[in-house]
């Protein structure tokens, strides 16, 4: 049997997901012309509100920067004691709030107006100011908040939320915004690095473990030590004619009692696993992935330009 508090927790989320559905009833032609508004618009989008529907504002211009569309956030307390110069003639401006009646609303509708710039409620209350003086309206109606006293802004802001989000979502299927453009957002993030860091990026100069084809075991062994990347390339005029990993140094000592003779071309495996490097430095992980390696030899065209090791790309962010 559940505890009470998990009795609540359940009611809260299930009146709030009823509130969620019921938004698409509210959907009209209005909100069609909003997003074309927006896409044919040379300005940006301003956000703005008071209390919890100013998060909600906040939160609206984060998504819509991310994915292609400028916004600014304008807090409508500041909005009215100065911040108002923020709004430049071709922005259309987004109004936030449940009861669309508070004093800073009723302040800043008049001066949007005045100014020419086109106005957008989102807004729960029917017969509300901002409804009644706005260009186009959205309507985030909810019978009650999950909160016990029909106070607490719950269900409303979660409502305006999802409001927002879809129109953020409806403007990027229109964009034909890709993960490419996504990426170009959020250079610092997974996606970003995936499909912008590059091999180079990732390879240290310094680590360019090599030897001749006739050098001797114990060269191998002290290079591959030296740089620690588990792995050295067997080279001859800068032409990569092998490689030695720390497993064919295993192998080499299973398979011979006496190995001071043996030469670097001896114990080397041909044809390594090669990448270039102005080569995605995912595509290096997904060749590593693929035949089951740990360290992949970088060219510069036919040029040996180093070594990387999947510690590396793990280090980048890249996987």
């Amino acid at each position: 049997m559940k505890s009470n508090i998990l009795q609540i927790i359940e009611q809260s989320i299930l009146t709030e997901a009823e509130a969620v559905k019921r938004l698409v009833d509210f959907l009209d032609d209005s909100i069609e012309q909003i997003v074309l508004e927006i896409l044919s618009s040379k300005g940006r989008v301003i956000a703005t509100g008071i209390g919890k529907s100013a998060i909600i504002a906040q939160k609206f211009v984060a998504t819509l920067n991310s994915t292609g569309t400028p916004a600014v956030f304008m807090h409508a307390a500041d909005a009215i004691h100065g911040d108002l110069g923020v709004i430049l003639p071709e922005d259309i401006v987004f109004c936030l709030s449940k009861s669309g009646n508070t004093p800073e609303i009723k302040v800043l509708v008049p001066i949007i107006k005045h100014n020419g710039n086109k106005l957008v409620a989102i807004v729960s209350e029917r017969n509300s100011y901002l409804a009644n003086h706005s260009d186009f309206v959205i309507w985030s109606t909810v019978e009650r908040e999950a909160c016990p006293n029909n106070l607490a802004p719950t269900t409303s802001t979660t409502a305006q939320l999802v409001m927002c989000d879809a129109i953020a979502i409806a403007l990027l299927h229109l964009r034909g915004f890709t993960a490419q453009d996504f990426a170009r957002y959020h250079p610092g993030g997974t996606l970003g690095r995936k499909l912008y860091m590059r091999v180079i990026d990732i390879l240290e100069k310094n680590r360019t473990p090599k030897v001749a084809p006739d050098d001797s075991i114990k060269s191998v062994i002290l290079e591959i030590s030296a740089n620690r990347l588990g792995a050295t390339a067997v080279v001859d005029n800068n032409s990569v004619v092998g490689i030695i990993t720390d497993g064919d140094l295993r192998r080499m000592i299973e398979r011979n009692d006496q190995f001071s003779n043996l030469k670097a071309q001896d114990i080397m495996s041909h044809n390594p696993k090669t990448i270039q490097i102005d080569e995605l430095a995912i595509n290096a992980f997904y060749l590593m992935e693929k035949f089951k390696i740990t360290q992949l030899i970088v060219m510069d065209k036919n040029q040996y330009a180093g070594m990387i090791h999947l510690h590396d790309l793990f280090q980048a962010g890249v996987v």
